[in-house]
């Protein structure tokens, strides 16, 4: 029988590449606030709803550093996630994700002192060996040119950027939740990192809140998504050692392929989702190492 956390693992992940491609699908015309926009303001009253029925820790100050480093640390980082797949194919941005466990190698170390074993070394070298054959393409191939293709690809370089990012974000993350709860985190959190970039860029003048209102079906979809993510994440890492269902929320990368090849009509698929696939193998081996 398949435990219940390896099917809300599986959940999110499949959340996290469907709202990928709902934004993309039908925001990606919008300016990339805007875009990032739609599902943060449609999930909010969800969020709100949720609140009540969760237990509230007890809060020290290493918990508000972690939340305070957390805001700005998501919000260059949805952003810049949401400009890769705004201008290229989902298939060559979203797997670079996978990079993040790699970079958590470094920041762990650096912010916790968590010193990598010869697996986690292995499965870095499993991911840029996916990144690799992410990028190959048969018609025009040289030993190098999946290497630059990582380059001249924007949106690829730019998933790189986000994936070093989040490598610091997860670190942050992780120490709050240690001081607090995984639900509680992933709610609190969430909730009001939509609240704050909501009223931060409507004070900017970088979105009009009745904008949202142009496309109230979609927005309830990528919202419903984007909570169903989040409580999904938050339900099954509660029943889990963090690394367990990291590792197969990590098949988002392979179900974005996916979504690139049915939705999109990207090309060369095969090389893609076997790059997708290596990924998702190396992150298996990095976070599951010691286990």
């Amino acid at each position: 029988m398949i435990p219940l956390w390896v099917i809300l693992a599986l959940l999110t992940a499949f959340a996290v590449s469907s709202m990928d491609a709902c934004v993309k699908r039908f925001f990606s015309h919008l300016s990339v606030y805007e875009m990032m926009g739609y599902p943060l303001f449609y999930s909010l009253p969800l969020f709100a709803a949720a609140f009540p029925f969760i237990a509230i820790p007890e809060l020290d100050s290493t918990f508000w550093w972690c939340w305070f480093l957390s805001i700005p640390l998501n919000g260059v980082g949805f952003l810049l996630y949401n400009r890769a797949i705004q201008i290229s194919p989902l298939s060559l941005t979203v797997p670079y994700l996978a990079f993040t466990p790699a970079f958590m190698i470094i920041t762990g170390y650096l912010i916790l002192g968590e010193v990598p074993s010869l697996q986690g070394l292995l499965g870095i070298l499993v991911v840029c060996a996916g990144g690799y054959t992410l990028n190959i393409d048969p018609r025009r191939w040289s030993l190098l040119s999946p290497l630059k293709a990582v380059f001249s690809e924007t949106g690829s370089w730019i998933m790189l950027l986000v994936s070093f990012i989040f490598s610091f974000g997860a670190v942050v993350g992780k120490l709050a939740i240690l001081h607090s709860s995984p639900t509680f985190f992933v709610l609190f959190f969430f909730g009001s990192f939509n609240l704050l970039f909501i009223l931060l860029t409507r004070a900017a003048g970088l979105i009009r809140v009745r904008g949202f209102f142009e496309y109230p079906l979609k927005g309830l979809v990528a919202g419903g998504l984007y909570f169903a993510h989040m409580f999904f994440h938050s339900w099954a890492i509660s029943l889990v050692q963090a690394s367990y269902m990291i590792s197969v929320k990590r098949m988002s990368v392979v179900f974005g392929v996916i979504y690139g090849k049915f939705v999109f009509k990207e090309e060369n698929i095969v090389f893609r989702f076997s790059g997708a696939v290596l990924m998702v193998i190396g992150t298996l081996l990095i976070t599951l190492q010691g286990m």
